[in-house]
């Protein structure tokens, strides 16, 4: 009797060591064959704009997992929080996630998601997606507050929209999920765009010789 769980054809890998991401996938159906998270510097370059930021990651994150998994899908991507021109960092710590609340406090910022997919022909296709976000404006206990939670950390923005973050957000426009960590409806639409899953077999029929 074939084992009822279904693998694609063509092995896809995550190249993020985000589970923000995973979680994302998973929840559309997607889980992919591997994780492999490529280590780069991700200090923006001068002058570099935020958009440009954000895809430059995702693209140099998908070329160094593609080197070691040659013929998969390899999806890779990266979220940048901008004000203005702006990049705001992955608060790391209790003075950076304040600075960066201080200034999301009361104005608009954009989320800005970069995804990249190398398929298996080692072919490089990428997509920007932009989320506006707009803050309450936070009084001095909320932000206490919210720092003694300690959600921020490794946040881009100092922030997690997906927890307590979210009764600050006064208004949304654009992809709720890229906030998150991962444009769902774009990075499935081009997935599938570009063959992905395929062939669907069961789990016992690719362990068969």
């Amino acid at each position: 009797m074939a084992v009822s769980t279904l693998v694609a054809k063509t092995p896809l890998i995550l190249a993020s060591a985000s589970p923000r991401r995973l979680e994302l996938l998973e929840r559309i159906g997607i889980h992919p064959n591997e994780v492999d998270p490529p280590h780069i510097n991700e200090s923006p370059l001068r002058n570099e704009k935020p958009t440009d930021h954000a895809l430059r990651l995702a693209r140099e994150k998908a070329g160094i997992v593609h080197a070691r998994h040659q013929g998969c899908f390899i999806l890779a991507a990266d979220t940048v929080i901008a004000c203005g021109r702006r990049i705001l960092p992955k608060a790391g710590d209790t003075a950076q996630a304040l600075s960066c609340l201080e200034l999301l406090s009361g104005r608009r910022h954009r989320v800005l998601g970069g995804v990249c997919i190398i398929d298996p022909e080692g072919t490089l296709h990428s997509l920007r997606v932009t989320t506006i976000v707009a803050f309450k404006r936070l009084t001095g206990g909320e932000i206490a507050s919210y720092l003694e939670s300690d959600e921020w950390r490794d946040k881009a923005g100092g922030y997690a929209i997906q927890g307590r973050a979210e009764a600050f957000v006064r208004f949304i426009n654009g992809s709720y999920s890229n906030v998150v960590g991962l444009p769902l409806f774009e990075t499935h639409t081009l997935l599938a765009g570009l063959g992905y899953p395929g062939e669907i077999r069961t789990l016992e029929e690719r362990l068969s010789p």
